[in-house]
């Protein structure tokens, strides 16, 4: 196929590359050249700027099978690109986001879900639009152009090498370190996740099977409680980590939250268990897979260990380690009054 990947060298980006690559697809990029330049020297590059008035212009008058628009937030960006590859591209792939769901605290959303209502494209709340709102927007310019010819794709936590947000990485991190490890929660509290090369691999597999339609996208195959990624981690490490499960009230009431302090941790009523719990079974059926936890383990932390120490020192996700002994230490001292 002729690929058009708009982005392609931030995080997910270069996962498809490769693999549109090793499929013997021929792939242009088009980004603005600044990050990572040179990343890819066996596919085309195209210079714009999406910001820019006419900053799609270089892809005009040019033929593509499928399209990818990987960084895309702001529906402007594709408001412009819609205009110029409408009818010269047979497929656009849009990465979307469950954030595009309307409630995140109802659990177990289908692609049926209703969504948020979509940011306005002009005016003073154009910017300053929630991410999700800015999401549907996006999606409902991209099916508005391209019809049946449209495929969006709605990730949940994408994790694995590459990742800079942590939210899955803090895990293994922490693991790793041994000793007691504050676990949040009852272990079968809901997770979900989904390797950024599962993704990517089969997105690559929509556009040669031109697959259009609204997708979630998140793993692992069966549904997971926090207990088994955590065990599973813990299972590639031959170490001394012990778990320490502190129930959700005593960590809400020690401001101890979901998604953030213990990152990929949900719980039932929690305004973020839609996250943990989006139904995949579309998905599935479309061939979605799921390689082991334990490779995406392995390969997250040998591409973790490779970064600069000053960015290993300060995971952007995660409880930090005295806070983690203080919430320890007042769970362990509750239990000795209880009762």
């Amino acid at each position: 196929m002729k690929i058009l990947v708009l982005g392609g060298t931030g995080y997910i980006g270069p996962h498809l590359v490769n693999h549109a690559l090793e499929r013997g697809h021929e792939v242009t990029l088009f980004n603005r050249g600044r990050t990572r330049p040179g990343l890819f020297p066996k596919a085309e590059q195209l210079i714009g700027d999406r910001n820019a008035p006419g900053g799609h212009d270089v892809l005009k008058g040019r033929q593509w099978d499928v399209v990818y628009d990987l960084p895309a937030t702001n529906p402007q960006w594709v408001l412009g690109a819609t205009a110029v590859l409408k009818g010269n591209a047979k497929q656009y792939v849009y990465v979307s986001s469950t954030a595009a769901y309307k409630d995140f605290s109802r659990s177990f959303p289908d692609e049926t879900h209703p969504a948020q209502d979509p940011a306005p494209l002009e005016g003073p709340d154009a910017a300053n639009a929630p991410y999700g709102n800015k999401k549907v927007r996006c999606e409902q310019i991209v099916q508005a152009a391209f019809g049946s010819g449209a495929t969006i794709v709605r990730p949940g936590l994408i994790v694995g090498p590459g990742d800079l947000t942590d939210r899955f990485t803090y895990w293994p991190v922490r693991i790793e370190k041994g000793g007691e490890i504050l676990a949040p929660g009852k272990p079968d509290d809901p997770a979900q996740w989904i390797d950024a090369r599962d993704l990517t691999e089969w997105m690559v597999r929509l556009g040669e099977s031109r697959t259009g339609g609204v997708f979630n996208a998140v793993g692992p195959r069966t549904v997971c409680g926090i207990g088994e990624l955590l065990y599973g981690i813990k299972a590639c490490y031959a170490n001394d980590a012990q778990f320490t499960w502190v129930p959700e009230a005593f960590l809400t009431a020690n401001k101890v939250r979901s998604w953030a302090e213990m990152p990929v941790w949900s719980f039932t009523g929690a305004s973020t268990v839609a996250f943990s719990t989006s139904v995949i079974e579309k998905a599935k059926a479309a061939g979605l897979t799921f390689r082991p936890l334990a490779t995406t383990v392995r390969d997250a932390m040998t591409w973790y260990h490779a970064r600069p120490a000053a960015e290993q020192e300060r995971l952007r996700a995660g409880i930090a380690p005295e806070r983690e002994k203080e919430v320890l230490a007042a769970w362990h001292a509750s239990r000795r009054g209880a009762p």
